[in-house]
């Protein structure tokens, strides 16, 4: 590690959608804030971030999200209640999210997009290199994505983007990469980007998730990014400037990521992710498993 490339310390992450697939549910309450199993989808996500080693984390927020902050506050009436009965188990649970990192929040004010959202951090970012973690994409802390794309950032220098090979006709779901090989097995060196391309302009079935770890310069690239995909700022036509102009700042790499990744992003998904998790748990996966099993047995 040089003194161009510093070590990463802060992480972003954009919770300022609406969540309109969720509704009813998020009517009043968050997406962000949904359960998966026993802890809010956000709470796994500032998890990933510390365990990485990024203990300031930013988050990008709008209006309703009053519900964030309060979940990583202390709540001292419950954590006296809690103490008082004598519960210890519960209050350990309850002060975790509190415990996490120090967090911070900034509204977007507009919904202009991810690209907007991330460009909202640059007051607090400065010129550092930082990480952005979508809320969507839960992903298993077995397979440590973050610390690999950190480490291959600090290598490299520039930019660090999370992808995954998917089915070809999934790909216009997500931002695509064109890549070159390199003499990592697991990382790649990205040429180009395109958001949600039909299958027969995909460049390849490398879809880019939700992580990145992002040099500075993504903010001034961002600042003349103009609407793009769905008249929003888009993050990934920002970062094809960069893929196609290292001066600008730094190479674009890619890791790919072959782990566990337990996908929220619509209802459907978000149901198998709560299933996986819960499967897998040792407190409630083995009573879980064999009543899914039952069930299963029954339906079909």
């Amino acid at each position: 590690m040089t003194e161009a490339n510093p070590r990463i310390s802060k992480a972003v992450i954009p919770a300022a959608g609406l969540g309109t697939r969720f509704l009813p549910a998020t009517k009043a309450t968050p997406k962000e804030m949904l359960p998966v199993v026993d802890k809010p989808a956000i709470q796994y996500v500032v998890e990933e971030a510390a365990s990485a080693g990024l203990d300031d984390v930013l988050m990008i927020t709008g209006r309703n999200k009053r519900p964030l902050e309060d979940h990583f506050d202390r709540n001292h009436e419950l954590e006296s209640a809690l103490e008082k009965k004598g519960d210890g188990s519960k209050l350990a649970k309850v002060q975790e999210s509190s415990d996490l990192a120090t967090i911070h929040y900034v509204r977007q004010g507009d919904p202009k997009g991810l690209g907007h959202a991330v460009l909202c951090a640059a007051p607090h970012v400065g010129n550092e290199p930082f990480a952005v973690l979508l809320g969507d994409d839960l992903i298993d802390p077995r397979d440590p994505l973050l610390q690999r794309m950190v480490e291959v950032q600090e290598q490299h220098g520039g930019s660090v983007i999370a992808l995954m090979e998917v089915a070809p006709e999934q790909i216009h779901l997500y931002g695509c990469a064109a890549v070159e090989a390199t003499e990592d097995g697991d990382v790649v060196k990205v040429t180009g980007m395109v958001e949600k391309p039909d299958p027969a302009d995909a460049p390849s079935n490398y879809a880019i998730i939700g992580r990145y770890v992002l040099a500075p310069q993504i903010f001034d690239v961002l600042r003349k990014t103009e609407p793009g995909r769905g008249g929003e700022i888009q993050l990934t036509d920002a970062l094809q400037q960069l893929a196609a102009d290292e001066k600008v700042g730094g190479p674009v790499h890619g890791v790919v990521f072959k782990g566990r990744r337990y996908d929220t992003g619509d209802r459907g998904d978000y149901l198998r992710a709560i299933v996986r998790l819960a499967c897998e748990r040792e407190d409630l996966g083995p009573d879980f498993r064999t009543w899914l099993r039952s069930f299963v047995a029954e339906e079909m």
